[in-house]
């Protein structure tokens, strides 16, 4: 819905100023002033200033708040775009690229004031606008300095200097390809930052104003306008017309065959497959050269799906030690799998001794040979404190394998800032001697290059190799005498770098970083939690424990006085911890690639709120999967990141240089379930691995799935629901298929089969429930498809099995398990007739359990037993890791069990 405020009698006064016959049409922009930040006062007088001014001078002028008036059609219409005092995040993804498409094209681009202060997280606009808002003192009168007098923008001015009053703003990465029409002299009022450390030969080192074609378009800039006085003063209006003019220019025609940025693909054509549920925690995956699927789960399962016979083997269940997060955490292929049939494993080995192992083992016809095991090298732990083992494996192009190690570091002691807790005896609370520890393998991200023999090569080009090494376990144990920083070391000072990804081409290293906890910033302590997506060109240091994010520094805290120091400094981090073994002076810090708190984040706003746990995929070139089943091209080159608990996917472009450009939602409209590791397969589907929705359990919804995007006509995708899916017999059961969808909106054929012997039901009606290329479900009245009833007289275990067929003769399958037998309990809290949904701090809350059940009786009646009975309760404060709880959690469940078969064990013969 477009919602324009348009002058209809525009081209009537513009024919006053134009020979009667002329067949000139008359340029036409759009003024924007969306504002999702702070919104300034003078929108309003402004609009109607501008508008007047350039009805005046022969420009047809439409204004809009609506971000959807950012299409391809109806940006066609306009020679130029004001963003007039635009704030935030005004754009979504497909908006920005359709105005990049426009600016390609050919179109125009005015920024007023704080345009700057605009899409922080798009770096082609901030590349575009010219640089970004930092800052700003009061209201103030100034002097500004015209650099370019022959520019539309400047001419009318008179003399080198030009007064006004306005809020002048500082600026941050400024683009440097800009010509700069008007500057600032700071000496002319107070709060200017921009030339404090710039160099004033060079160019001038505050602009207020400045132009530039920008990819194919123009653009122009202006700082004032913050005032409603501004949109008084002539001299002020004839410079934004100047600009406006300039953005214009020669009016030429829209050419969208220059675009260097494809449209947008539909969302709607991207498919996932569940191709296999009720995992138990599952971590890595490979895929087989033979089509197969290996991944293994934390508690020691090895497993091969075959599409073949869709169905999932156990090749292995291998001892591990699975206390806290540890396990079998890692999974790669050998490069050369199809010759010596190599996996490489890190894991937990079960034992007394706290290490974790790198080991290769041969894996042949699904089966894992332990005799075979070569331990690559080991990982020294400690294992009575929880948190953040990693684990994850990649090998790259060269043969080199990478290996992800956590810091072995509990958090819960430090409130969610820097655990570095030096006291004696606290080693477990103090990350300094792992992550910032030179001669520590923990925290890091290990490269080896494992030869034949089972030793293995640190490349000369790790953080302290210096030279090529050649290491053999366990000898390697022991360094040198006077080396201090293990080679094996690539990257050092991370948290919990889960899982990692190499993109070949640009030689980035990319990993996502789960982030500490503090839920806000401290003064005394340091910054607030954030998650990291990293990026590492060559080795270095990235930070942890005394920095995070763009190297947000924490204090130097004292945890037995409780005193705070200086703050840490990134260029030269020093490591004094009485139990650090390595260096004291360490590499200069890296910033995060991607960094994002548990609110919202300024800086990369798509991430949204909530738990955070950042995890990096795959970099997708599309030139390396047949045409007909790859992903569009407008993915090449992009590097897809996801979140373990917001469930969301991201297509992160990144630019020539191997810097961050934008974001944008990857396959938003497909549902997971904590997705956990993902892998592209020769055709150019995605695979993922989805942990589930509870935590340290086997989970229905912990699946192995694979996204397709499909082209041509698009299968339906069936839905089957169900009110209750489990109770005594007889039971009656209530289905629902009315979300079932087909984009194509096609006739569809419903077959559901109850699983328990009786004739399948046989539903024939169309059902366009999606369509136009949205993925919204019409609401629409009931039907025969909305209360299906079914009776199970006989207990069992049933499934039932919905296939739905379109016109083209695509089938997809859903299917819902019934239990027949027994009738769940009902439990309830009974709070006393307290509010269930609001707590007052301090409010006493008295409660009771209430448990009934259909076969067993009650906990009031005595015939449940209090002890079979699991009950929790807990306060998470924002930014708590919720690791700790769901443990406590998981804790009293397996009391209830034991307990419970305990004594089904005691009433046994």
């Amino acid at each position: 819905m477009q919602h324009f405020v348009r002058s209809v009698f525009a081209l009537l006064i513009t024919a006053l100023f134009l020979p009667a016959c002329s067949d000139h049409t008359p340029p036409r922009i759009l003024i924007f002033s969306k504002t999702e930040g702070y919104r300034h006062e003078c929108i309003p007088v402004a609009t109607a200033a501008l508008r007047k001014l350039c009805l005046e001078n022969g420009i047809a002028v439409d204004t809009t708040e609506d971000a959807e008036d950012f299409n391809a059609k109806n940006l066609r219409r306009y020679n130029a775009v004001v963003f007039l005092c635009t704030t935030g995040d005004v754009l979504n993804p497909a908006q920005e690229t359709d105005f990049e498409r426009y600016i390609q094209a050919g179109g125009g681009y005015v920024g007023i004031h704080s345009s700057t202060d605009t899409e922080y997280g798009w770096t082609w606009y901030g590349g575009l606008a010219g640089g970004y808002f930092n800052g700003h003192p009061a209201i103030q009168d100034a002097t500004l300095k015209i650099e370019k007098h022959d520019h539309p923008s400047t001419r009318h001015l008179k003399g080198e200097t030009w007064q006004r009053k306005d809020e002048w703003y500082n600026f941050k990465d400024l683009n440097p390809n800009v010509t700069v029409l008007l500057s600032l002299d700071e000496s002319s009022y107070q709060g200017g930052t921009n030339c404090k450390d710039a160099n004033t030969s060079a160019r001038p080192c505050h602009p207020a104003a400045w132009c530039h074609e920008y990819d194919g378009g123009r653009a122009f800039y202006t700082a004032g306008g913050h005032t409603k006085e501004s949109y008084a003063e002539p001299e002020f209006l004839k410079h934004v017309l100047g600009g406006i003019r300039y953005a214009i220019g020669k009016q030429k025609r829209l050419d969208y065959t220059a675009c260097r940025t494809p449209e947008i693909p539909d969302p709607t054509r991207f498919q996932k497959t569940v191709l296999a549920s009720n995992l138990t925690e599952p971590m890595e995956l490979e895929l087989l050269p033979d089509g197969k699927v290996m991944f293994i789960e934390r508690r020691g399962n090895i497993k091969v799906y075959d599409p073949a016979t869709g169905l999932v083997n156990i090749a292995c269940k291998l001892p591990v030690h699975s206390e806290e997060e540890d396990g079998l955490m890692g999974l790669a292929l050998d490069p050369d799998y199809e010759k010596n049939h190599w996996i490489y494993l890190y894991y937990s080995p079960v034992g007394n001794e706290a290490v974790n192992n790198l080991s290769r083992f041969v894996f042949q016809a699904d089966t894992l040979d332990r005799s075979s095991e070569k331990v690559i090298l080991q990982v020294t732990v400690q294992r009575e404190e929880c948190c953040h083992a990693a684990g994850s494996l990649e090998f790259d192009g060269e043969g080199n394998l990478y290996l992800s190690t956590g810091d072995n570091t509990n958090p819960f002691a430090s409130e969610g800032y820097s655990p570095s807790d030096e006291r004696p005896g606290r080693s477990a609370w103090d990350a300094q001697k792992s992550s910032s520890n030179t001669n520590d393998l923990r925290g890091k991200i290990l490269r080896i290059k494992p030869l034949p023999d089972g030793s293995y090569i640190c490349p000369a080009s790790n953080l302290f190799a210096g030279k090529e090494w050649h290491c053999s376990w366990p000898e390697a144990r022991i360094l040198p005498e006077g080396q201090k920083g293990r080679p094996e070391i690539y990257v050092m000072g991370c948290r919990n770098p889960f899982r990692i990804s190499l993109d070949e081409r640009r030689k980035l290293l990319f990993w996502g970083e789960v982030g500490p906890d503090a839920g806000e910033p401290d003064t005394a302590r340091g910054p607030q939690g954030h998650d990291e997506v990293n990026r590492a060109r060559a080795a270095g240091f990235f930070g942890w424990p005394y920095f995070v994010g763009n190297n947000k520094p924490y204090r130097d805290h004292d945890f037995a006085s409780g005193k705070n120091g200086p703050l840490h400094n990134p260029e030269h981090p020093l490591n004094n911890s009485p139990n650090n073994t390595g260096m004291r002076e360490l590499p200069p810090a890296q910033p995060a690639f991607i960094w994002y708190p548990y609110g919202n984040s300024p800086d990369f706003p798509l991430v949204g709120t909530g738990g955070r746990n950042a995890m990096a995929g795959p970099v997708y070139y599309c030139d390396k999967y047949p045409a007909e089943t790859r992903l569009p091209d407008y993915y090449d080159g992009k590097l897809i990141i996801y979140e373990w608990m917001r469930n969301w996917m991201m297509a992160v472009t990144v630019d020539s240089m191997g810097n961050f450009s934008r974001m944008e939602p990857f396959a938003q409209q497909l549902k997971f379930s904590r997705p956990m590791d993902m892998v592209v397969d020769k055709n150019g589907a995605i695979w993922v691995l989805e942990y589930g929705t509870q935590w340290f359990a086997t989970n229905p919804d912990a699946r192995l799935s694979r996204i397709d995007y499909v082209r041509g006509n698009r299968p339906p995708i069936p839905s089957l629901q169900a009110r209750k899916t489990a109770g005594a017999a007889p039971f009656s059961v209530c289905l629902d298929l009315s979300n079932t969808q087909d984009y194509d909106g096609e006739y569809l054929k419903y077959s559901l089969d109850f699983g328990d012997g009786t004739r399948p039901l046989k539903i024939h009606l169309k059902k366009p429930s999606a369509r136009g290329g949205q993925a919204g479900v019409e609401p629409r009245k009931r039907s025969e498809l909305d209360s299906i009833v079914h009776q199970y007289l006989l207990p069992g275990n049933y499934d039932i099995t919905l296939r739905v067929k379109d016109e083209a003769a695509s089938e997809r399958t859903a299917v819902l398990k019934i239990q027949v037998g027994n009738e769940p309990p009902l439990v309830r809290w009974n709070l006393r007739g307290k509010n269930r949904s609001f707590y007052q701090p301090g409010e006493v809350l008295n409660y009771q359990v209430e448990v009934t059940d259909a076969e067993d009786g009650s906990l009031a009646q005595g015939s449940i037993a209090p002890e079979v009975v699991a009950t929790t309760m807990d306060y998470l404060e924002t930014g708590f890791d919720i690791t700790s709880i769901a443990q406590g959690h998981q804790a009293s469940r397996q009391e209830a069990e034991y307990a419970l078969g305990k004594m089904l064990i005691s009433r046994s013969d």
